[in-house]
């Protein structure tokens, strides 16, 4: 296996020399850097990683958290996550990803073996992680969620301005009668959709209906099963705030299993945007959260950090967008 002694030998260089090639450093002559190279690509030297970590006292191993991986994410969240993260991080560094309730204690977390950490954050929950992360000194950026009195990047989304508009153009097609799928217990999101529904009904004086108000889960079967409850009232909804696109699914698929009609009988708007929403049928009005777009930028700020340059407490909020498609019609 060729290492970096057998390159130092060829340049006539010493190994120190080859390394700072290796690394791009600007302390080395241009035409010493492209020799080494040039040798570097003719032997197909792979640089040992571990040995790299152990000289620089670095794991390179970048930690991606999220509250929970099996209760309360999508697929859909998950992979837009991991997608913009992973657009941003390059090939020297590994991502970790796991679920905060994987973990029985946090005494596997530690500086040495994550350089800096990304947490999608869901619920409070996570507080508890976030402290543990701080007093070991690794860097650390939060998405998804406001997280109060904390000296951190934080990167989220307007979720209750939001929906919002969503319900605000419920009602501006005439519906009063406007039930929600609520997200998922104890997650930020959840609440703060709520909140933007309740604030579109004060505002246009309409009554609030406990019963229109119904828990989901942010999956599939709980849209189902929340649509199934709100079709079984004296005076069903004639539109649907879902509090995701994965509930939003599930509620389509109910009302047609009751031969009714979507958008023709009852309307549907979504939330998140995820990929497949423009081709189900019918493609679903949802409110776009660029989960994607927040992650990258998380991911571009915890490199700097990892990288020594100084990044400020900050907090950064992307918007979010209506997108009109044909779940939603007039009420007549």
């Amino acid at each position: 296996m060729v290492t970096i002694k057998d390159i130092a030998k060829l340049a006539n260089v010493s190994h120190t020399t080859v390394s700072r090639a290796l690394n791009d450093s600007p302390l080395i002559k241009p035409e010493t850097k492209r020799k080494i190279l040039e040798i570097v690509s003719q032997l197909k030297y792979t640089p040992n990683i571990n040995a790299k970590s152990l000289a620089m006292q670095k794991s390179y191993t970048i930690g991606l958290f999220f509250t929970s991986i099996t209760n309360g994410t999508s697929l859909s969240f998950f992979v837009d996550t991991v997608k913009g993260i992973n657009s941003v991080i390059n090939e020297e560094y590994n991502l970790f990803v796991r679920g905060i309730d994987d973990y029985h204690d946090f005494s596997s977390i530690y500086k040495r073996r994550f350089n800096g950490i990304v947490l999608m954050s869901q619920s409070e929950v996570d507080n508890a992680f976030i402290n543990h992360v701080r007093d070991q000194n690794i860097p650390l950026v939060v998405l998804n969620r406001e997280v109060e009195g904390q000296s951190i990047v934080n990167i989220l989304s307007h979720d209750r301005e939001g929906s919002c508009h969503a319900v605000n153009y419920l009602i501006k097609k005439g519906h009063n009668d406007i039930a929600i799928i609520e997200g998922a217990k104890g997650f930020k999101s959840s609440l703060e959709r709520k909140q933007g529904y309740l604030q579109a009904l004060i505002k246009h004086h309409i009554p609030i209906r406990n019963e229109y108000m119904v828990k989901g889960n942010y999956d599939m079967i709980s849209g189902h099963k929340a649509m199934e409850e709100l079709l079984s009232l004296k005076n069903p909804p004639s539109a649907v705030f879902c509090s995701n696109e994965d509930m939003a699914v599930g509620a389509i698929n109910a009302i047609f299993a009751k031969g009714l009609n979507v958008p023709k009988d009852i309307s549907i708007i979504g939330f998140d945007d995820i990929a497949s929403s423009r081709y189900t049928n019918p493609s679903i009005t949802t409110v776009k959260k660029n989960i994607e777009k927040i992650s990258q930028i998380g991911a571009e700020k915890i490199l700097k950090m990892v990288e020594n340059q100084e990044v400020m407490e900050e907090k950064i909020f992307v918007e979010t967008k209506l997108i009109f498609r044909k779940s939603v019609s007039e009420r007549k």
